[in-house]
């Protein structure tokens, strides 16, 4: 039986190597304090729910939900943006329903990428970018993160001969993994380019309130209130914590909008109607449930560095996400410093405590250890402890 080729670049996957270090520590006796996952523990908001919950008795949400019964929530996730962002949007032309914005960065590349043509990817970055360009047959082109940089791209460093191939650009402010915020001013040269270059420029969008401290996060449209170029992808997963009812959408440019409706139309329909009048209450409904989700994970930060500084591990302090971005300590032996994936499979090993790899971010995030903010301060401070023990031993 013949296996498709264009899956032959997804067959290694460093996530997949953690979870079977996860299962083997569980059958070794090892109780797991899982840090390697960022989906919220947080509940969902009840009056979400309620509405939810509600629907499961009308008859009129349990057929198909095709693009005409989407209008409601298409108007409120319009009217949201326009509350937030001060730009106004068509929600007809200008926004679509995903089942999670991952449904739509992995494929958007379908509708905007030929065989060969070029996606120019943050590296490290979210790994769905990478394997929706895969599988549209696109090459990648990875832009490096580094501090010194404040862990943005520099545009100018692209090739011309890359830039000439390249018809998609991925960003994603704030960071998964580095928590790195682009200021507008980057955007704003980002959107330059793609404009000078005919690229599309998209932006993922999960964290668009996760922020701790100054001014609010910027939207790329900000940048392109004209929405000449950009997408943007927003999602329900970690504003209001409901990552398992996969509610994301899209809004920007009409014709990207329009080709990834085309091929969302090929392959599925949409969410269960009453999880959509769920989404429309969180997005038109109170917002102290978002105040509190960004509040909670705030002391859960300022839990964990203290405690990272309690065992000699220095880190910057986050200012945004549910992240920790960790460089690992020169002085580790088995040369961990530079091989994070055997680093954190001896530590879940050792201790049942799990970190993602840096490396599973990209090659520029070898080096990093990300620890996800997703148990309380007081569980953050034993799995660190147990960190500062293992990294003890070690030594």
């Amino acid at each position: 039986m013949q296996i498709a080729d264009r899956l032959a670049p997804l067959q290694t996957n460093v996530f997949a190597d953690m979870d079977k270090a996860k299962t083997q520590a569980i059958a070794q006796g090892k109780t797991i304090i899982d840090l390697s996952l960022g989906s919220s523990d947080l509940p969902t908001p009840p009056h979400v729910l309620s509405v939810i919950a509600e629907a499961l008795n009308d008859p009129e949400t349990h057929g198909y939900a095709l693009f005409n019964s989407t209008q409601d929530f298409r108007i409120a996730a319009a009217q949201w943006y326009e509350r937030k962002f001060g730009i106004g949007v068509d929600p007809e032309t200008e926004v679509l329903p995903l089942i999670g914005s991952q449904e739509g960065t992995a494929h958007l590349p379908l509708a905007v990428m030929n065989p060969g043509d070029v996606a120019l990817l943050l590296d490290p970055g979210y790994p769905s970018h990478v394997g929706g360009v895969y599988l549209a047959g696109g090459e990648i082109y990875p832009m490096p993160l580094f501090a010194k940089n404040g862990f943005l791209p520099v545009l100018a460093d692209i090739p011309e001969e890359v830039v000439a191939k390249a018809t998609m650009m991925v960003l994603s402010y704030p960071h998964n993994p580095t928590t790195a915020i682009a200021p507008l001013t980057f955007f704003k040269e980002a959107v330059a380019f793609c404009q000078r270059n005919g690229i599309a420029l998209v932006h993922d969008f999960p964290y668009t309130d996760v922020y701790f401290e100054g001014d609010p996060v910027p939207s790329v449209l900000q940048a392109d209130p004209d929405k000449s170029v950009s997408i943007e992808f927003f999602t329900l997963s970690k504003s209001y914590n409901m990552g398992g009812f996969r509610v994301g959408y899209a809004i920007g440019n009409a014709d990207l909008i329009r080709a990834l409706r085309q091929i969302k139309a090929t392959v599925d329909f949409n969410q269960y109607r009453g999880i959509l009048r769920g989404a429309i209450a969180a997005l038109t409904g109170p917002q102290d449930c978002v105040a509190h989700m960004v509040s909670t994970f705030a002391s859960r930060r300022d839990a964990a560095i203290q405690a990272l500084e309690t065992i000699g591990w220095r880190s910057a302090r986050p200012k945004a996400t549910m992240y920790i971005w960790a460089q690992l300590p020169d002085d580790l032996p088995h040369n961990w410093a530079n091989r994070s994936i055997d680093f954190c499979k001896a530590l879940v090993a050792n201790t049942g405590v799990a970190l993602s790899p840096g490396c599973g971010f990209g090659p520029s995030g070898e080096g990093y250890v990300r620890l996800a903010l997703v148990h309380s301060p007081e569980v953050l401070t034993v799995a660190i402890q147990k960190i500062g023990h293992f990294l003890e031993a070690q030594r």
